[in-house]
């Protein structure tokens, strides 16, 4: 493992929709919750009905979950004061488009003016997971390299089955919905940071974005911190399977990083087909773990469940190096036996007809924190 590879700190950006525990009801009450809450650990998003909430970095998987969880506990302790919920998915059912307001902010005004009613329909939440990468020009190289790898970390995600009361019929429709940025999908490849960056001030001049933030692809070298960010995941119910993700999403990085290190010149700029990446994440946002995803490898149809073992030991050695093996491997059990998020919403609402019930289980899976780590991981 590179000295880059090793210890690598690993952070999250965790989103929350504010509901009224009353109607179950999104509401853009958002300000008045964070008045309750450190500005240190929380901050306001696009969305007056979305609070994000932001870990330190942690080295320890142990850590992280720690993090999370205490976060959610401050989070959801707040909003009980308030008659509020707070829910981790990248969508809720129960939505009066009519009422939600954009955060009073200039670069959010400025976003609403510019892009309307792109910006009005950003009704969802996502996890952002960053894995430090203080070499830009590795950052950068990482995060085109990791394009096929991204889809089966968005199914194990998938959240989102519900669209303004309606099921659409993808588990991830928070992905459909965020795929409208101009900016959005797969990163291309570059030949160095300052490619990149070119291309960014490139953007910028064109007016079509206004700073380097508004750079939306699936993972992405960091606008303001030395780490390449996960972006394509929905927001998740359990701590559990951010955990999860985040313990995968970090071997990669190594994985890339070590490959990079050994490669020739010649292997290390290999290309990755973003329109086969951009199809293999459509295929995970239509069906999450419940059907087939694309193979990273043979780019062929297998069941999900399939694609996320053979990665999960495709990166064993990464795992174990990093003490990770253990507790990934047992949270990648109990996702796949249990079925993802989207999955269990649905079945809640066929148990009562109710869409009410589908944010009742996820306001409790929100609360619940997952603290207890497998057994095999503590």
């Amino acid at each position: 493992m590179t000295d880059l590879a090793r210890d690598m700190p690993v952070g999250v950006e965790e989103e929350f929709h504010v509901v009224d525990l009353g109607t179950r009801q999104l509401v853009p009450r958002a300000g008045l919750l964070l008045q309750q809450l450190p500005p240190d650990g929380f901050t306001q998003e696009l969305q007056r009905s979305v609070v994000e909430a932001n870990t330190r970095p942690c080295t320890r998987l142990e850590d992280l979950s720690r993090e999370l969880a205490g976060l959610r506990a401050d989070a959801v302790a707040a909003a009980d004061g308030l008659g509020l919920g707070i829910v981790a998915a990248g969508m809720v059912p129960l939505v009066d488009a009519d009422t939600m307001k954009i955060s009073p902010d200039p670069r959010y005004e400025q976003m609403l003016a510019d892009y309307q009613a792109l910006a009005r329909e950003q009704l969802i939440c996502g996890t952002q997971v960053h894995a430090e990468v203080r070499d830009r020009d590795l950052a950068v190289a990482v995060t085109h390299r990791l394009g096929p790898w991204l889809p089966p970390l968005l199914a194990l995600s998938c959240s989102s089955p519900y669209w303004m009361g309606t099921d659409t019929g993808y588990a991830s429709f928070r992905s459909m919905v965020w795929q409208r940025w101009p900016t959005a999908g797969p990163a291309a490849r570059f030949e160095s940071a300052r490619e990149y960056d070119a291309m960014v001030d490139e953007l910028v001049r064109s007016g079509v974005i206004s700073d380097p933030g508004m750079l939306y692809f699936d993972v992405r070298p960091s606008a303001h911190v030395p780490t390449v960010e996960l972006r394509i995941c929905d927001a998740c119910p359990r701590v559990d399977d951010i955990v999860l993700i985040a313990g995968l999403f970090r071997a990669l990085v190594r994985r890339e990083l070590d490959a990079l290190a050994d490669a020739p010149p010649s292997a290390a700029a290999k290309s990755v087909r973003t329109e086969l990446v951009r199809a293999a994440s459509w295929r995970a946002a239509r069906s999450g773990l419940e059907d087939e995803l694309v193979d990273p490898i043979e780019g062929v149809p297998r069941p999900a469940r399939t694609v996320v073992r053979r990665m999960l030991e495709g990166l064993r050695p990464q795992l174990e190096e990093s003490g990770d093996w253990a507790l990934v491997s047992s949270l990648a059990d109990r996702a796949l036996a249990d079925g993802g998020s989207a999955a269990r919403q649905r079945e809640a609402f066929r148990r009562g007809g109710r869409l009410t019930d589908v944010v009742d289980l996820l306001l409790a899976e929100t609360r619940s924190g997952d603290r207890r780590l497998a057994a095999a991981g503590r």
